[in-house]
């Protein structure tokens, strides 16, 4: 699905795309197409985008071709989600211990949809951090 979501080709337009939203959250998945967790993370984003329309935009970036951000945002995973609101880095506590992003693919896109709403809500009163709606860390996959 990820020729369905929108690509930034470069460092400029990704910085554009952070730059000029001003009222919604911008979510931004660094990655390869071709890569197994990536194609399961675009279904989602592909999923939720219309019912997320009014609230949040999604791109896409391959970290091979577009390699500015993956120094600076730790990009060393196969498939990164970050989170953005007003050119800030918005962080979320999943309960994983890394709060700067999300870098596995989900399997269910309401949850998706709940971890979007939530950094909007908080974006917007001005938090640099939310709590995901749900606990991921390990010790409940068991």
């Amino acid at each position: 699905m990820s020729y369905m979501l929108p690509h930034l080709q470069n460092g400029w337009q990704v910085d554009q795309a952070i730059l000029s939203e001003e009222d919604r959250v911008v979510v931004i998945r660094f990655g390869h197409d071709w890569d197994p967790t990536c194609m399961s993370m675009d279904e989602i984003l592909f999923k939720i985008a219309d019912k997320c329309k009014n609230y949040a935009v999604f791109f896409l970036v391959d970290v091979s071709q577009v390699p500015d951000f993956n120094k600076m945002y730790e990009l060393y995973d196969p498939c990164t989600v970050m989170f953005f609101y007003r050119n800030k880095h918005i962080m979320i506590d999943l309960g994983t211990g890394n709060n700067n992003k999300i870098n596995w693919s989900l399997e269910d896109p309401q949850e998706m949809v709940d971890i979007v709403e939530t950094v909007y809500r908080g974006a917007r009163k001005g938090r640099g951090l939310v709590v995901s709606p749900k606990d991921y860390s390990t010790k409940y996959r068991y």
